[in-house]
């Protein structure tokens, strides 16, 4: 056994790993990272940080390996892991426990504290979290929303009338004349239920250009409603859903929701959704079910969403560590 770093120079390393990923989520419910989304992943991490990612080999096979993004404009002191994965044939060999203590050392090296990952609250994983120390962090569920069963004529009911705003909508990346508009909602944010050591996210222009670019790369598109306020333009709401953009499967992913605090109370959240959900359903009718994420503390959202019809798929908490120097 050898735990190296990822070379993306050796196709089988890249190839390895991301079907160690597959292979270890294959019960999982709902849809898998594409290969270039998951290089960009493991080897970048979302903008505005770095990444790193090592797999472990037996001979010349790779059986495993973590990644960790490191965010750097902001919370410095956390990393956050994503995945640390075995091949299911090989669990039960110490494999994880030399990946998981290979990566507390990498979080040290980087100065960093508090490291942060996610499971499904049953299986292996939350048993290994558990046995190796995490406690539950955030209590989050999946929900999904089956498009070819929903009830289209009571979603139209359930649309709210809103004075005083309009709506914008668009396929595809922004245009750059609207990262400033997303980076102030995408500040937004920030009042979501998350750990309590967590910072709040520094949105900017350029970390929203870049990871507008990043969407090509990646292989996804989006479709995204944002609402404005008809006196002055401002930007008052958004909301996302994602998709891969060669159509090659029948998900959609609910991206953010988010209103600003001045212009809540007025029922855009609930609007914003409605609207976006019409537009993917005229424009990719090969999307059959939307999943999205939710903290089970965010009761107003969970409203809008179990209203719109999502049931729940799973849950995913969480988990924190605080690694010691």
């Amino acid at each position: 056994m050898l735990i190296q770093p990822l070379d993306t120079d050796r196709p089988g390393h890249l190839h390895g790993f991301h079907q160690a990923y597959l292979a270890a989520h294959a019960h999982v419910p709902g849809p898998k990272l594409t290969r270039p989304h998951f290089v960009i992943e493991v080897t970048e991490g979302p903008p505005g940080g770095t990444a790193e990612a090592w797999v472990v080999t037996e001979g010349d096979e790779v059986t495993g390996g973590y990644a960790m993004s490191f965010p750097e404009d902001d919370n410095r002191h956390m990393a956050w892991l994503f995945p640390l994965v075995v091949r299911p044939e090989r669990r039960g060999a110490g494999l994880g426990s030399a990946l998981f203590e290979h990566a507390l050392g990498r979080v040290r090296a980087r100065g960093r504290r508090l490291l942060l990952t996610e499971t499904p609250s049953t299986g292996v994983g939350a048993r290994f979290a558990r046995a190796h120390g995490m406690d539950v962090s955030l209590e989050q569920a999946r929900r999904v929303l089956d498009l070819r069963t929903a009830d289209w004529a009571a979603l139209d009911r359930l649309t709210p009338e809103v004075e005083g705003y309009d709506l914008e909508h668009w396929t595809g990346p922004a245009r750059p004349e609207l990262h400033r508009d997303l980076a102030t909602l995408m500040n937004g944010m920030n009042d979501a239920p998350r750990d309590a050591d967590v910072e709040d996210a520094a949105y900017t222009p350029e970390r929203v250009r870049a990871a507008e670019e990043n969407l090509a790369r990646i292989g996804e598109t989006c479709h995204t409603t944002i609402a404005r306020r008809r006196d002055d333009g401002a930007p008052a709401g958004l909301t996302r859903i994602y998709l891969r953009a060669d159509r090659s499967d029948a998900w959609g992913n609910q991206g953010d929701t988010t209103v600003l605090p001045e212009h809540r109370g007025h029922r855009l959240g609930l609007l914003l959704k409605l609207a976006n959900l019409r537009s993917l359903r005229e424009h990719e009718p090969h999307v059959e079910q939307v999943i999205t994420w939710n903290a089970v503390s965010n009761r107003h959202m969970i409203a809008i969403n179990e209203a719109m019809g999502f049931t729940v798929l799973d849950h995913w908490p969480e988990w924190r560590l605080d690694v010691t120097p």
